[in-house]
């Protein structure tokens, strides 16, 4: 069996004002998608972590959760006044966050999705991004946990009905990020207060041993701050911004990275070369490797290795995005936003550039499940005119693309990238079909030179009297003018004129 048969097909969901559908995924027959899902009305879709279950908010009242599998309607859930809902990574739980009608009610529920019953309700005020969703699961749902005032609370994932089972505690903790992939670690961030620098902190989720942390950072001029996880929870990347650039170089503040690790191999800042801005940071599929694009523009783009040495420089350009395809092979590196949307697509195996293309007024990018695709797209409301999707291959070059009046969602349907065969086998699946540039309305990638053309230096200006001399004494040493001492046609035509004139006042004399 080839390995684009053993592969699972790749899926599209496309979100627009009256609902969303999925299409199967891309090589598309004859450029245009096919249909696995008919329009469905809803206000907001999203597939859980894994790709096995879809969420579809469809009022404020009503939530159905679909098989991503045979498309089917599996549970409807109806609660009044839902403000946000979230699934858990493989789909085994919903979480609802209702609007609040009086102090004591509790308005997080946690839903199990199979039986459509309540196992654990809760008390949230409000939903800000570093609240939200209340409980958070590991990648494998093997540790859920909640962030709560001064406190981190641990539940046993497999049964709610225990309520809380131990929890750490840390004064003034403000966000928490769990490690994916195990869920063996917390990360936390606690902001300053009263003369006391701001930190981030790494506990293990263990019981056994919660009291102190395994790795720690204090920061000064710290507003916020991004925890990355690599998989494997092994290392830590945090983005630190601060409001206040001390530099007065930037009117948006200032970023530094830095990067803890578990065994204390390095706890401090990535050694940047450059000056600016830390613009976007991630990890390896394998977690053994990191992006960044940094610096004043044109940006700089490195690729280290988990002990942060330098391993790979992308050069410079009007960069803020990067997307590492989930192989680990591909890597996109881009320039959206108030960019003009420059992408450069790279080998990281071959460690060379494949190609180079562009998607102005893209709001979002990412490579698809098998490594093979890049999407990005125009989205509202971000962006209410030139709204639309563009799929390119690996390479740059561009596959298909469709423009739409008011498209509000496009997203991959998840998948583990493990499902997928090798990527270089996966190339030749896709190259085999000698899909036809023409008829899919791409463009070939421009090839990008490894000599670039050597630039003449322009010759010095010279007026025309000099060019005519210099023509002449050419003539005498019987050397052919440079194009640069060529007469003009109007210099010819004068010189012309003047020699019958001449000739004919010879004449004239002679007869004289």
């Amino acid at each position: 069996m080839s390995v684009a048969n053993s592969s699972p097909p790749l899926e599209i969901l496309v979100r627009e004002p009256e609902g969303f559908v999925i299409w199967n995924g891309p090589p598309f027959s004859s450029n245009q998608p096919s249909i696995k899902l008919d329009r469905v009305p809803c206000t907001s879709a999203k597939f859980s972590e894994d790709g096995s279950k879809l969420m579809v908010i469809k009022s404020e009242s009503s939530i159905s959760i679909y098989d991503s599998k045979t498309s089917k309607e599996i549970r409807s859930f109806e609660s009044p006044n839902i403000l946000a809902a979230s699934l858990s990574p493989c789909g085994t739980y919903l979480q609802t966050f209702q609007k609040l009608s009086s102090p004591q009610e509790k308005n997080v529920t946690l839903w199990k999705t199979e039986t459509g019953e309540s196992v654990y309700t809760t008390s949230q005020k409000n939903m800000t991004k570093a609240t939200w969703p209340s409980i958070r699961f590991s990648s494998d749902e093997a540790v859920a946990s909640r962030m709560a005032t001064n406190e981190i609370q641990f539940f046993d994932a497999g049964d709610f009905s225990k309520g809380m089972v131990h929890k750490i505690r840390i004064p003034g903790i403000a966000a928490a990020e769990l490690s994916k992939q195990p869920g063996s670690h917390v990360a936390v961030f606690v902001p300053e207060s009263k003369g006391t620098p701001s930190s981030v902190q790494i506990y293990a989720c263990a019981q056994a041993s919660q009291s102190e942390p395994i790795s720690r950072r204090t920061f000064f001029r710290c507003s916020t701050v991004q925890q990355h996880w690599n998989h494997g929870s092994t290392g830590l990347l945090v983005v630190v911004q601060s409001d206040v650039d001390k530099t007065n170089q930037s009117y948006y503040g200032e970023s530094k990275l830095y990067y803890l690790t578990l065994d204390g191999t390095h706890n401090g800042l990535v050694p940047l070369r450059k000056e600016g801005p830390v613009h976007d940071v991630q990890w390896s599929y394998s977690g053994k490797e990191f992006a960044v694009v940094y610096g004043f523009m044109p940006a700089m783009v490195t690729i280290f290795d988990k002990k942060c040495n330098p391993l790979l420089e992308l050069g410079t350009g009007p960069y803020n995005t990067i997307r590492w395809n989930p192989k680990g092979k591909f890597i996109c590196v881009a320039g959206y936003g108030n960019l003009p949307g420059d992408m450069a697509f790279w080998d990281y195996v071959e460690k060379k550039q494949l190609g180079a293309t562009k998607a102005e007024w893209s709001v979002t990018s990412e490579w698809s499940p098998d490594g093979l695709y890049f999407m990005t797209a125009t989205t509202a409301p971000r962006r209410q005119i030139d709204n639309g999707i563009k799929i390119f291959h690996y390479n740059g070059s561009l596959c298909f693309k469709k423009k739409f009046e008011k498209l509000y969602q496009i997203d991959w349907k998840a998948d583990s990238p493990d499902k997928f065969g090798e990527i270089e086998e996966l190339v030749k699946s896709v190259t085999s079909l000698k899909v036809d540039n023409k008829t899919q309305g791409s463009k070939p990638v421009k090839p990008i030179s490894t000599n670039p053309p050597v630039l003449k230096k322009p010759s010095a200006y010279q007026p025309p009297h000099a060019k005519v001399a210099a023509a002449k004494q050419a003539q005498l040493f019987g050397e052919s003018p440079s194009p640069s001492t060529e007469m003009s046609k109007n210099a010819l035509k004068n010189k012309k004129k003047r020699e019958k004139q001449r000739e004919k006042k010879a004449a004239e004399a002679g007869s004289g």
